[in-house]
C-alpha cells in the first residue's frame, strides 16, 4: 500500500469453491457467514466478459474455506480467483467459448475484488501468489511480475488473534508515511532476500497500523526463520523449521488467539 510493490507467497489454507450450472439465477453461499457481493461479482464478470444473460442461464456457488477471513490473510484473494476460474470453466465449457488464460481469471478476480471494496491496491502480489503458489515480487499499480518462482518449503505458523480487520478500515495516507522504509524492505525482496524482506515490512507495518510487533520478534526469539504481520493484519505469520515448531507456539501461548500450523504452497489454484 505505501509503494505500489509488494511480494508474497502462498500457504497452504485454502477455500474450495463448488458450483454447478443451473437455470436463470445466481445463488451464492458461503460457510463463513460473510456477505455474498463478491462472489456475485466474480460471477457476474465472468457472464459479461462472454455476454451472458443471467436470465438465461445461471450458476449455484458455494464456498468451504479453511483460510479465515478478515485477518491480511487473503482471504478475498483466494475465493475470487476459485470463483472465476470454476465458473469461467464451466461457461466456457457450456456454451463451447474460448477458456480464459491464468492472467485473465486473475485480472478479472481483481477486479472484482475493488468493485465491492475488499482491497485497496488491487493486491496483483497476494491474487498471483494465491492462484500459481510459490513466492511473487510485483509491480502492483501494472500488475506485472518482477519475480515469480517456487519458494522452499518450509513449515507456517499462523497466530490468529482474538479480532478481525479489515482493509477497508486501514489508513493508507499513513501508510504511505513510511514509504522510504518499506523501499528499503521492497529492496530486500528484489534481491530474494525474502525472510528479512517479511521481518522488516512486518515491524514497519505493525508500527504503523497499532500491532504489537513483539509477536514477532517472540517467535524469531523462539527460533522462527522470519516473523511478521501478514498484510494489514490481523495476523502473524511465522516461517519455522520443524525443530522449532513447538518453541515458537509456546511463544505465542501469553497471546489470546490460536496458532494455526500450515505450509508453504507450491501448487496455487486448481480444479478438483
Amino acid at each position: 500500500i505505501a509503494t505500489g510493490f509488494g511480494s508474497a507467497f502462498g500457504i497452504g489454507l485454502d477455500i474450495v469453491c463448488e458450483a454447478k450450472s443451473t437455470g436463470n439465477s445466481i445463488t451464492c453461499t458461503n460457510d463463513v457467514g460473510a456477505d455474498n457481493t463478491l462472489m456475485e461479482l466474480c460471477v457476474k464478470k465472468v457472464f459479461d466478459h462472454y455476454n451472458i444473460n443471467d436470465d438465461e442461464f445461471g450458476i449455484d456457488l458455494k464456498t468451504k474455506s479453511t483460510l479465515p477471513m478478515a485477518s491480511g490473510l487473503s482471504s478475498s484473494s483466494a475465493s475470487s480467483n476459485a470463483i472465476v476460474k470454476v465458473v469461467s470453466s464451466i461457461v466456457s465449457e457450456e456454451f463451447d467459448f474460448k477458456a480464459l488464460d491464468d492472467l485473465e481469471i486473475i485480472n478479472m478476480a481483481i477486479d472484482a475484488s475493488l468493485d465491492a471494496g475488499v482491497t485497496i491496491t488491487g493486491s496483483f502480489d497476494d491474487a498471483t501468489a494465491s492462484y500459481f503458489g510459490g513466492v511473487v515480487v510485483t509491480d502492483n499499480k501494472n500488475r506485472e511480475f518482477i519475480i515469480r518462482e517456487k519458494m522452499s518449503e518450509s513449515p507456517i505458523l499462523v497466530y490468529m488473534p482474538n479480532f478481525y480487520s479489515k482493509s477497508g478500515d486501514s489508513n493508507p495516507e499513513r501508510m504511505k508515511l513510511l514509504a522510504p522504509l518499506v523501499e528499503t524492505a521492497f529492496g530486500f525482496a528484489k534481491q530474494k532476500d525474502y525472510f528479512k524482506a517479511l521481518n522488516l515490512n512486518g515491524l514497519i507495518y505493525s508500527a504503523t497500523l497499532g500491532f504489537n510487533s513483539s509477536i514477532a520478534i517472540d517467535a524469531l526469539e523462539a527460533g522462527a526463520t522470519a516473523s511478521g504481520l501478514s498484510g494489514t493484519g490481523s495476523s502473524f505469520v511465522a516461517v519455522v523449521s520443524q525443530d522449532s515448531i513447538d518453541d515458537v507456539k509456546s511463544a505465542w501461548e501469553k497471546y489470546d488467539g490460536r496458532v494455526i500450523e500450515t505450509f508453504v504452497d507450491n501448487d496455487g489454484c486448481q480444479l478438483l
